[in-house]
């Protein structure tokens, strides 16, 4: 018995692959296409590309322009250094002697004079006092008068018999002057120092005056209260009241 062939055997050998195309269309999913990018999009790498470009630029023209800068500024002040100059451009060899002459007269100035300070005359006080407030009928009353500089300076003040007045009074009853018979008038400034006093003193006798120095017939003061005003110039104390017995 011969070997006999299956019926398919025959195709079975002669079978060949099918192409890619027909594998495709079998069901298999083909590569995809790559998308080219849009104009729009090149245009934006180009504007991203180019601004990239002018930053660059601009950072290596300005480090250029620094770089050119600080080495013409140490070129300068060399050749200021070797030429005898500050780099300001004064010349370092007459500048002591400028600066020396500037200094000169600013070094003595001139001392401007001023005012003294003079006391204050108001601060001048007068005071009126009596040795005692009541007299026995022979007792002759001792009449003071006091002059005070109560400023904080020292002041000249006149205090001779041409400014000094003791005044003796009875109500309206004008009794008493030392300058209504004063035979000679004189001047005598003194430097009262702050806090200090002068003190002129009057012994009145109790007699009677009037101005111009007439004649009262030897009238004396008789008992009773009378006031004491001293006077120095324009300044008057305040009263002082005493007693004659």
């Amino acid at each position: 018995m011969g070997r006999q062939d299956t019926p398919n055997s025959g195709a079975g050998r002669n079978r060949s692959p099918k192409p890619a195309a027909q594998r495709t269309a079998a069901g298999k999913t083909a590569p995809r296409a790559v998308r080219k990018p849009s104009p729009a999009v090149y245009r934006r790498r180009r504007l991203f590309a180019g601004v990239a470009l002018l930053l660059v630029l601009g950072l290596i023209a300005g480090g250029v322009a620094t770089l050119t800068t600080l080495t013409g500024g140490a070129q300068q002040a060399s050749s200021a250094q070797e030429s005898g100059q500050d780099p300001s451009g004064q010349d370092s060899s007459t500048q002591g002697t400028t600066g020396a002459q500037s200094a000169a007269p600013s070094a003595s100035p001139t001392a401007t004079p001023s005012a003294s300070p003079t006391c204050d005359q108001k601060l001048v006080t007068v005071k009126a006092a009596t040795n005692k407030t009541s007299y026995a009928a022979d007792e002759k009353p001792v009449l003071s008068l006091t002059v005070t500089n109560g400023g904080k300076l020292p002041c000249k003040v006149n205090i001779g018999t041409s400014q000094m007045d003791f005044l003796v009074t009875s109500g309206s009853d004008r009794v008493f002057s030392s300058a209504d018979c004063q035979a000679a008038s004189t001047d005598l400034v003194k430097t009262i120092a702050p806090g200090k006093s002068e003190t002129a003193n009057f012994p009145w006798p109790r007699n009677r005056s009037v101005q111009g120095c007439e004649n009262v017939d030897g009238a004396v003061a008789g008992a009773g209260y009378y006031v004491f005003i001293a006077k120095l110039g324009a300044k008057v104390s305040p009263p002082t009241v005493f007693q004659l017995g």
